[in-house]
């Protein structure tokens, strides 16, 4: 069996971890230097030497190189770039992967997968390339999610958010970034170039886990919205988890219960159920979950009234996210009382938070979501009507959806969804996208650079939306609304805050170590 430790929390104790979780300061920022997820049909701004580069479908848009001979390389970005990250989602079968500091196509270091079932890390100087150090991957065809740090001397692989290599050497100071083949066809797609090394959590491993505050943890703060009255785990014990064996046996666990993550905690491949009335918080700044990801919901079924035994009661708050082989928070079945705040999602297969299959009062707030296409879904399927219609009633607030392309949300039959106070920046293809007789009422956001902010026409069958009190910067396109939606008034009081001030309240509160 695993080991348990178990807490217990007097009311001093408990104020007391309040105030400690309150003052953690918030991780530095990275500033983006660069961004290309392919969506507008083009790979402009690349220089190839070598191969056969196109734009192609893979579930969306992405950058093909399908020469099986040869070297292939496309480089883009600034000779002056120093120290940065450069991360791409990459499926191939043979060896393949992302460059940096590239001085030219034949001078930049490399972090590639071989078929060999390795990450390496090379320096290639005239076109030859040194191994500078391997490590061991799990094999296979999906995609994977490579990022290579170059700072000073010092060069570091990370595959699927998890660090596999290390290496040392001067050779190369600046230079741009590239993505490249060796005698192998590749696909890639949602390049991103950071100047500070992926995190906090999961992408990056705390050698030594954050302490738990005394008298272990507790949720910050209370559900608004759609979500109003979750308690979680309130007046059950508390329990604190490092590994995998803990984790999963304590959300499987039956009663209320608050779950303390210390530390980064893997995860095989897979989904695992959560149970209700159970509150799974983050101690601290690094905690988080990689390789899997938590299902709230009964096994899907084809039932269109909800079960008794449906999952309710659920808080997930001050977690990363990366990695996830399926979805990193999956809400189906007809669960209802959840909320998921604060919390940093990267990197994943499918949905970072998806809401499903009748799924209703749910709010989520207060999230930092970023290097990741398929964001948030509300409602799976155009033809899932029986078990949708009058539920999926979700509010959003106070995210911020940091370059996430599309489905930020991208809603079906939900009526209202509340989107409110959120701060959107780059994102590609849509906003908001309202679709299949749903009701968004989208106000009091703050949208930049957001080429379809809100939609009701973006595709299949048309929603109704109603967009109000929005701020549009930089390159922002017009909404596109129409029809007449529920008042979320009706359901419960809520305030905004002046749009204008949204990007910078949800810049600095939003994701983890911030509650």
């Amino acid at each position: 069996m695993p080991k348990i430790r178990w807490i217990t929390i007097g009311v001093a104790a408990a104020a007391s971890a309040l105030l400690l979780t309150a003052v953690v300061s918030g991780p530095a920022q990275a500033e983006s230097l660069f961004g290309d997820t392919f969506d507008d049909g083009n790979a402009d701004g690349w220089s190839r030497n070598g191969g056969s580069w196109s734009v192609v479908t893979d579930g969306t848009p992405a950058y093909r190189q399908s020469t099986t001979s040869g070297n292939a390389r496309a480089l883009t970005g600034s000779t002056s770039w120093t120290d940065y990250t450069v991360q791409a989602r990459v499926k191939t079968t043979g060896t393949a992967g992302v460059a940096a500091r590239a001085q030219s196509t034949s001078q930049y270091y490399t972090l590639v997968l071989t078929a060999a079932g390795t990450a390496q890390i090379q320096r290639v100087s005239g076109g030859t390339a040194t191994a500078l150090a391997t490590g061991t991957v799990s094999a296979g065809t999906s995609w994977r999610t490579l990022a290579l740090t170059v700072s000073g001397s010092t060069l570091t692989g990370r595959v699927d958010g998890v660090q596999v290599v290390q290496a040392a050497d001067g050779a190369f100071g600046s230079g741009r970034i590239g993505l490249v083949t060796s005698s192998a066809s590749a696909t890639f797609d949602d390049v991103a170039v950071d100047t500070t090394a992926p995190g906090p959590g999961p992408s990056q491993p705390s050698t030594s886990p954050t302490p738990p505050p005394p008298g272990g943890c507790a949720v910050s703060g209370t559900a608004t919205g759609f979500a109003s009255g979750t308690t979680g785990g309130a007046g059950g014990p508390t329990v604190q988890v490092d590994t995998a064996a803990e984790l999963l046996s304590s959300i499987a666990a039956s009663g209320p219960l608050t779950i303390c993550v210390v530390g980064t905690i893997t995860l095989p491949a897979g989904m695992y159920d959560v149970t209700s009335n159970k509150s799974i918080v983050g101690v601290g700044a690094t905690a988080g979950i990689t390789g899997g990801g938590f299902n709230i919901g009964l096994p899907v079924s084809a039932v269109t009234t909800p079960p008794a035994n449906a999952v309710n009661n659920v808080i997930i708050q001050n977690l990363s996210f990366r990695g996830a082989s399926d979805d990193s928070i999956n809400v189906q079945m007809f669960s209802h009382h959840v909320w998921i705040d604060h919390n940093d999602l990267a990197q994943g297969y499918d949905g970072l938070i998806d809401i499903k299959r009748g799924s209703t009062s749910v709010t989520v707030s207060w999230n930092h979501t970023h290097h990741h296409t398929k964001n948030m879904l509300l409602g799976h399927d155009d033809s899932n009507g029986a078990q949708d219609t009058g539920r999926l009633r979700v509010t959003y607030h106070h995210n911020w959806f940091d370059r996430t392309p599309q489905r930020n949300p991208r809603v079906r039959f939900g009526d209202p969804v509340h989107v409110y106070n959120n701060y959107y920046v780059y994102n590609t293809d849509t906003g908001v996208a309202c679709q299949n007789n749903a009701g968004c009422v989208v106000e009091g956001n703050y949208f930049e650079d957001v080429e379809e902010p809100v939609t009701n026409t973006y595709a299949g069958p048309a929603g109704r939306c109603v967009a109000r009190n929005n701020v549009f910067a930089g390159e922002s396109g017009a909404p596109d609304c129409s029809g007449t939606v529920q008042e979320p008034s009706a359901f419960y009081s809520y305030t905004l805050d002046d749009p204008n001030a949204v990007k910078s309240i949800v810049t600095a509160g939003a994701g983890v170590g911030r509650l």
